[in-house]
């Protein structure tokens, strides 16, 4: 199989479908890799890099999407890179496609057989392609809240930890995944006040037995909720239903009892995000402010830190992306059911039930295509 990758083009977005090592593997399996040239440019992959690997460097995107039978990307293709799709291609890429018509629409309408990685399973109910991104987005989420809540960026100037003699800041955590998780170690290690909220018992069992007396949890209802976002410094939405949009747990009117200069980070944003008031921004303006209130909602957080996020990402994508190549979609899928729940949108129909219940399409199921 032809397999290309592009240089991303979102804003600020420096991260690459397949490293120089991910194209080796690949090549390796008798498939042809064809790379933008500078596509690695982000994570210090130099297209010579690529050519070492085994791989064909490419003048532009258009060749890529043009001749390729698999694109693997990171984020979702922006309007230019969907007029490009077509019918029998494959898409391999974090898509988010509940929250955003607009691109499922273009899906629809390109034919293209589209694979989120952000539905793809694993066992237990776990979402391995989005985990390693979720691990870096909760502990960045710190980082950003932190640097937000400096007076200079908007926010309090409160210190995370404190001092001896002055209190630490106050870090309350919407949801106690994988986000959540790694956003409260981040943040009692630094050696803040932290509350996790999750609706789980078992989740809030399983953190108050890791954390002990660093973190502490509380069952996620509108009161303690409530509680909760009036007392924080620093407030990260953590919140996931996969394939789905988020739920509005922060209300416009909850920001009137926060402290002023107080911190939303929403990492939920990709899904639409878990805070009435929030709207994707960028790393080039990762903030707003909204009723004295900084919310922080970049949709592609582990952009940010690229080469240790591509890394991580390509660690779990790829064998996946070698399934694809050497069986065909088709027969990767009806292989690995975990695979194929990745399935989004396939020859112009909607196939992720809770995309179709979202946006209004009819729902095909994956099985009766595999069928």
């Amino acid at each position: 199989m032809r397999v290309g990758t592009v240089r991303e083009i979102k804003n600020h977005e420096y991260r690459v479908g397949l490293t120089p090592e991910s194209a080796r593997e690949l090549a390796a399996h008798g498939h042809a890799v064809w790379v933008e040239t500078g596509a690695g440019l982000g994570i210090g992959a130099a297209d010579r890099d690529y050519e070492a690997a085994g791989a064909v460097i490419k003048p532009d995107a258009a060749t890529i999407f043009a001749e390729c039978e698999m694109v693997v990307k990171v984020k979702e293709p922006q309007a230019v890179e969907r007029a490009q799709l077509r019918e029998g291609q494959i898409l391999f890429t974090y898509l988010h496609l509940a929250p955003d018509p607009e691109q499922t629409a273009d899906l629809v309408k390109s034919g293209v057989t589209a694979i989120a990685y952000e539905t793809v399973t694993g066992p237990g109910n776990q979402l391995p392609l989005l985990k390693p991104m979720s691990q870096v987005a909760g502990r960045m989420a710190i980082q950003a809240g932190a640097t937000a809540l400096e007076k200079a960026h908007g926010g309090r100037g409160v210190l995370l930890g404190g001092v001896p003699g002055v209190l630490p800041a106050k870090v309350a955590v919407i949801g106690g995944g994988v986000v959540g998780f790694n956003a409260a170690q981040m943040a009692a290690g630094l050696g803040a006040d932290v509350t996790i909220l999750d609706r789980d018992p078992e989740v809030l069992e399983r953190l108050g037995t890791h954390f002990e007396s660093r973190a502490k949890t509380r069952f996620s209802n509108r009161a303690n909720l409530a509680d909760c976002v009036a007392e924080a410094d620093l407030v990260i939405g953590a919140v996931l239903i996969p394939g789905a949009a988020a739920p509005k747990l922060v209300t416009r009117e909850m920001l009137a009892t926060m402290k002023p200069g107080a911190v939303l980070v929403d990492v939920a944003i990709d899904q639409g995000g878990c805070f009435e008031t929030s709207r994707a921004t960028t790393h080039a303006e990762p903030t707003f402010v909204v009723d004295g209130i900084v919310h922080y909602c970049v949709a592609n957080m582990p952009g940010g830190v690229a080469r240790t996020s591509t890394y991580a990402l390509n660690n779990v994508t790829l064998p996946h992306a070698l399934k694809i190549a050497d069986l065909g979609w088709r027969a990767a899928l009806a292989a690995n059911p975990h695979l194929a729940a990745g399935l989004n949108v396939h020859a112009g129909e909607v196939t992720y039930e809770a995309v179709a219940r979202e946006l209004g399409y009819a729902y095909r199921p994956v099985s009766e295509l595999l069928a």
